[in-house]
């Protein structure tokens, strides 16, 4: 009876292992999942389909804020010196958008200082990029897909339903394949940075009160031994969690360590001027954001008409950068 019912303990296993196997596969391609009300056409992509899978949601399973609400700086409680936030300022207005309230959504649809904007952040590769939101003339707004491809967020645009990753901006899938979205600067800081910078600013609250936003659903996850839901190939010589950051040339980017930039200080790469302070908590590591490790601020400036003026980068981890940028080095 032992042998027998383990025999049956066995085999229970390996099916139920199968049928994960047969649900996962079937969620990599997208273009079966037509009980979602896709009206994408899924016959323009310039990715192989394969490399898309579930991230668990399904499509806006992950809410996006519309026509989000603000706070003055000087109401605002709810955060800590070191919460990290995406800090934005379009024609003298100013916002902060905390990762803990885009943590659980990802993608704000904004208009700041007039420029309709998509503010996003991909929790798995810690990507906070802000994009011009204009397509074509008009005003697009986006949503979740609930895919990922690279472990990295798929978006989608409510207008033609196209697919866009996030970490590239670029359109895989649908109507918009191959276009690309402007990316703004911005800057990944602390509270305490922002607040400094622009007193008089605003403050996103999310969908509840932002004093129930300041907490990480991923804990430990930016000191894993390897990235969630990742099936790429894996930098060499460098930890794969290990932060980097990514300037985005046009012809092609510049990436160097955060370990790199923190040793200087103050660094010149190229044509920009790179600044490390510290103050800032990963979003990524305990529960409590405000208590996570030291990851320090990251400017990145150049030279414009005698001034100084901030450059669109990215602060995300090295098998992000190794999986969209794989023949480009990453410098340490």
């Amino acid at each position: 009876m032992p042998a027998t019912f383990a025999r049956w303990v066995t085999f229970i296993s390996a099916f139920a292992a199968a049928l994960t196997l047969l649900a996962v596969n079937a969620l990599a391609d997208p273009r079966p999942r037509a009980f979602e009300g896709w009206k994408t056409d899924f016959e323009m992509f310039n990715v192989d389909l394969s490399e898309i899978i579930s991230g668990g949601p399904p499509k806006d399973g992950i809410p996006a804020i519309n026509d989000p609400d603000f706070v003055p700086v000087s109401q605002v409680t709810a955060l800590d010196d070191r919460d990290p936030v995406i800090g934005l300022e379009i024609n003298g207005d100013a916002r902060a958008y905390p990762l803990g309230v885009l943590m659980r959504h990802e993608i704000a649809n904004d208009i700041v200082g007039g420029k309709p904007v998509a503010v996003t952040y991909c929790p798995l590769c810690n990507a906070a990029i802000v994009f011009d939101a204009m397509i074509d003339g008009s005003r697009h707004d986006f949503g979740t897909t609930g895919r990922l491809r690279n472990s990295d967020l798929v978006m989608y645009d409510r207008q033609t339903e196209s697919w866009w990753q996030q970490f590239t901006g670029e359109a895989i899938i649908g109507h918009y394949t191959g276009e690309k979205l402007k990316i703004l600067p911005s800057r990944l800081e602390s509270w305490a940075n922002f607040k400094k910078r622009f007193p008089d600013g605003l403050v996103m609250q999310g969908m509840v009160s932002l004093d129930r936003y300041g907490f990480n659903p991923y804990t430990n996850y930016d000191t894993a031994s390897r990235p969630f839901l990742y099936r790429g190939e894996m930098p060499e010589g460098i930890d794969p969690m290990a932060r980097v950051i990514v300037i985005r040339e046009e012809d092609k980017p510049i990436i160097f360590t955060m370990e790199m930039a923190r040793d200087k200080g103050t660094m010149k790469i190229g044509d920009y001027t790179v600044g490390w302070t510290k103050g800032q908590a990963s979003a990524l590591d305990t529960s409590k954001i405000s208590q996570g490790r030291e990851v320090g601020n990251i400017t990145v400036s150049t030279e414009q008409d005698g001034k100084m003026v901030d450059v669109a980068y990215d602060v995300t981890f090295a098998f992000v950068a190794h999986a969209f940028h794989p023949d480009e080095p990453i410098q340490r």
